[in-house]
């Protein structure tokens, strides 16, 4: 392995930095969301009448949209604090 470096920080290392790019996962969500509630406001602007239907679509949108922030989240959580790889891999000896 790698010079001066034990098994276990080379595992939290690479455990942070795939925390780092889980949490990417939020940067599609914040411009999809921000583009649709912009979209949202011109239909509104356009067809007030339609206010409500506009409003209801966007949210239901827009929460699915989020589902991919908050898994991104979790996963960054998981790799962060919960450490299943490293017990293992310190208890097998490797």
């Amino acid at each position: 392995m790698l010079q001066g470096i034990t098994s276990e920080a080379f595992i939290l290392g690479c455990s942070a930095i795939g925390a780092g790019l889980a949490m990417i996962a939020g940067i599609g969500p914040g411009i999809g969301q921000g583009h649709a509630a912009g979209r949202a406001a011109e239909a509104v602007g356009r067809q007030p009448e339609a206010q409500a239907d506009i409003t209801r679509t966007m949210l239901l949108g827009q929460a699915v949209a989020e589902t991919t922030g908050i898994y991104g989240l979790v996963i960054a959580i998981i790799l962060l604090f919960v450490r299943p790889l490293l017990t293992a891999y310190i208890n097998l000896g490797l």
